[in-house]
């Protein structure tokens, strides 16, 4: 797999490529220090994964991450910070990153987290997945009504709704007296027919459209 590292930093830029290219299935394709560039390389070379630094000169990692997304929608992005601040996570999925990650996290962590995304995985860490959830949890966001909604079977509103409590395909399974391979097709569909890519995105959009309801 193709990956483009995207960091200011030379010496970043440097780590991230030693680890990478210590893997056998993984090969560093370029590197770009600024947003600009990072865009421009991406389209260029059309890599499976691009590391994203958050805040990156002339083009913001988040801008560059939406251009990138748009454009080639079938490469993933993992953005990478310094800080564990929320409005990044938030706005770098908005944005489409697949991942978030902080830039002083383990290599061994780091390559899970690669791996994942490049597996169509959504990799936040779990602090910052309660965060994002407890925006909404909280009341800080009215729901509103989303009319995306109403392609969803009446199994699949219900799924949605699981998703939304934070169950995994085993505890829905369960919950509902399905096979976990049912499941896992019904989130699928899910995701096919609301225009989302991942489970994150699911777990927002049932706290927005007000599916979800705390407490309910």
């Amino acid at each position: 797999m193709g990956v483009l590292i995207c960091d200011a930093q030379e010496l970043m830029r440097a780590g991230l490529r030693m680890v990478v290219g210590s893997q056998t299935d993984l090969t560093v394709v370029g590197e770009a220090g600024d947003g600009e560039t990072a865009v421009a390389q991406a389209l260029t070379l059309r890599p499976d994964l691009v590391l994203m630094e958050a805040r990156l000169p002339r083009l913001d990692g988040i801008s560059a991450t939406a251009k990138v997304r748009a454009a080639l929608p079938e490469t993933r992005v993992l953005v990478l910070t310094a800080c564990d601040r929320d409005e990044y996570a938030y706005a770098a999925l908005r944005a489409g990153a697949s991942g978030f990650l902080v830039k002083d996290a383990p290599a061994a962590e780091m390559l899970v987290a690669v791996r994942g995304v490049l597996r169509g995985d959504t990799m936040v860490s779990p602090s910052v997945t309660r965060r994002l959830i407890d925006r909404y949890v909280t009341g800080v966001v009215a729901p509103v009504a989303d009319a995306r909604l109403d392609v969803l079977t009446d199994r699949e509103r219900e799924v949605l709704g699981l998703v939304g409590r934070g169950l995994n395909n085993a505890e829905i399974a369960g919950k509902l007296f399905l096979g976990e391979t049912t499941v896992k097709t019904h989130v699928a569909r899910i995701l096919a027919k609301l225009h989302i890519r991942d489970r994150i995105q699911a777990v927002v959009l049932a706290y927005e459209s007000g599916l979800v309801r705390p407490g309910g």
